[in-house]
């Protein structure tokens, strides 16, 4: 599969999980860790990566015990974030060579939003938090971003840009992003659960991603 990707000159969409893909973190335990409740979010999110939990009742569960938490906490939990190594590197080149970027995450756009535009994404899909009165409500705000909706988005990318699906790279590590890994062009398991790891075409166990970029033919 890599290799037949390398060998014709034409545009990647390259689509990436975030939490702990296009960011090293987790970003639900960081915001758990000001509402009290890092060892309940970090189990949850564990087992639902694992595929042993719903993930849109996980996500819920999770949520609901950040509630009366006021969002002034999403700017200390940016400041504490780390962009994974190769992340810019990876962009860079896949821009210049025609491609496009998206990040599908089941994450949060408050956090998520001023980071993807930073670093030049071209697209981004997360969910949102119900906020009242400038508190967690402990409710998401609109449908969740689920396995099926990454599928989607990927999809709804590639068409955008005119990108057929084999050339499409679908990067992720955790049960939700099998479905948009199943239809993509290449499926790279980046420091992955042994679950994804077992159906992707790739594994990157180095937690880097310009390892992506040989991949591509966009390295040597």
């Amino acid at each position: 599969m890599s290799s037949s990707l390398a060998q014709v000159a034409a545009p990647f969409l390259v689509v990436l999980d975030a939490d702990s893909t296009l960011l090293h973190d987790e970003v639900i335990e960081l915001i758990a860790d000001h509402a009290g409740t890092t060892a309940l979010v970090a189990d949850i999110t564990t087992r639902a990566m694992m595929g042993e939990l719903d993930f849109v009742a996980s996500l819920r569960e999770r949520v609901a015990t950040l509630a009366g938490l006021s969002t002034d906490a999403f700017a200390e939990v940016r400041s504490r974030l780390t962009v994974t190594a190769g992340v810019r590197e990876l962009i860079e080149a896949v821009h210049a060579a025609g491609g496009k970027v998206g990040v599908v995450s089941g994450g949060f756009h408050e956090v998520l939003d001023p980071i993807a535009s930073q670093l030049g994404i071209d697209f981004w899909r997360a969910n949102r938090f119900e906020v009242a009165d400038g508190r967690l409500t402990g409710r998401v705000d609109g449908a969740i971003v689920d396995a099926l909706a990454k599928a989607t988005a990927l999809k709804e990318w590639a068409d955008a840009s005119g990108i057929p699906a084999s050339r499409t790279i679908a990067v992720g590590d955790g049960a939700n992003d099998l479905e948009m890994m199943a239809i993509a062009g290449l499926a790279v398991a980046f420091n992955a659960k042994p679950r994804v790891r077992e159906q992707a075409d790739v594994i990157v166990d180095r937690q880097d991603l310009s390892q992506l970029l040989p991949l591509l033919g966009l390295r040597g």
